[in-house]
């Protein structure tokens, strides 16, 4: 596999190595098929994809209507679409019912790069979380997409599951083992504690490697459940480190900034640096330009470190 693949590249990859196992799978898009990769699927097992059009309210219903009828379904459009659109039905068909639909979401965030302000989606994992019931999942790279999307896929009831378009660096082992609702530190550190999700948990390792040429000791956990959130991860690294620093491609607002915050509130109260889209919207350009530009950069990661440190 290359050095860096997009998450949306693993999870059509994902899909039609799973459809050779899980006949009652169903995949279904929104007219997007190229753009969120299921069209392999679509190739390959042609009798149980369906296209349902630039009608992402009807998807998303008819996926639930199959789902309380027996099936596994992944339903899949741009995540500004899917979570803004689609939120209704989304709450009321697939959250309220328990049904047994993933919700496959790709060009989430600012990542999404030269489409622009339109499509880059800041809010999705604030709604998403807002649902009872629903799991919400975001991973860092294509291994851990891969792996937790067999786990979702495998599990009953609904799950928000947060893909990219750009492409990212490997960081899991393909077998790596993960579990949905436990997070995984990836760097020990005894100073402060980065808890990153998504395409953030690059920044974060190398902010944490610049760091520590400044003498800071700094653990990197990924977060790739932000819900239900692992608790304990969070306290451990409250009552281990002097502070967090929380890292997201998301709005600080209701994201796992909200998340952390909430639980380290009621059980373990730290002072928190949240890294991320700080309440605006974006603009046209490439994706690390506009990391930098919008303070979601390893540079801005590190500088929320020496905030804490300073």
């Amino acid at each position: 596999m290359a050095d860096k693949i997009a998450t949306r590249q693993a999870y059509g990859e994902f899909l039609v190595e799973k459809g050779k196992t899980a006949g009652n799978l169903i995949v279904m898009d929104a007219d997007l098929s190229k753009s969120t990769m299921t069209a392999g699927f679509a190739k390959a097992f042609p009798d149980r994809f369906f296209n349902m059009g630039i009608a992402e309210q009807n998807l998303y219903g008819v996926a639930a209507g199959l789902a309380v009828s027996g099936k596994t379904v992944c339903a899949s459009t741009f995540a500004m679409f899917a979570t803004g659109r689609a939120f209704e039905i989304i709450r009321n068909s697939i959250g309220y019912t328990h049904a047994n639909v993933k919700i496959c979401a790709t060009h989430a965030g600012i990542t999404v790069g030269e489409d622009g302000a339109s499509h880059q989606t800041f809010e999705d994992i604030a709604l998403m979380r807002t649902i009872p019931g629903m799991t919400v999942l975001n991973p860092s790279d294509a291994h851990s997409a891969k792996r937790l999307l067999d786990l979702a896929v495998d599990a009953d009831g609904p799950f928000y599951i947060r893909l990219g378009r750009a492409t990212v660096p490997l960081l899991y082992d393909a077998d790596a083992a993960l579990a949905v609702g436990k997070g995984c530190c990836l760097r020990e550190g005894r100073d402060y504690a980065i808890l990153a999700t998504g395409v953030m948990v690059h920044e974060a390792l190398q902010a944490a490697e610049t760091l520590a040429g400044e003498g800071l000791s700094v653990r990197v956990i990924d977060m790739h459940t932000i819900k239900p959130l692992d608790g304990l991860i969070v306290e451990q690294a409250a009552r281990e480190t002097k502070g967090l620093v929380t890292a997201e491609e998301h709005s600080v607002i209701g994201g796992l900034f909200g998340a952390v915050a909430e639980y380290a509130a009621a059980h373990c109260p730290v002072r928190i640096v949240p890294v991320g889209q700080q309440d605006a919207y974006g603009e046209s350009g490439k994706p690390d330009e506009l990391l930098k530009k919008y303070g979601m950069s390893a540079d801005a990661v590190a500088n929320a470190v020496r905030r804490l440190a300073g």
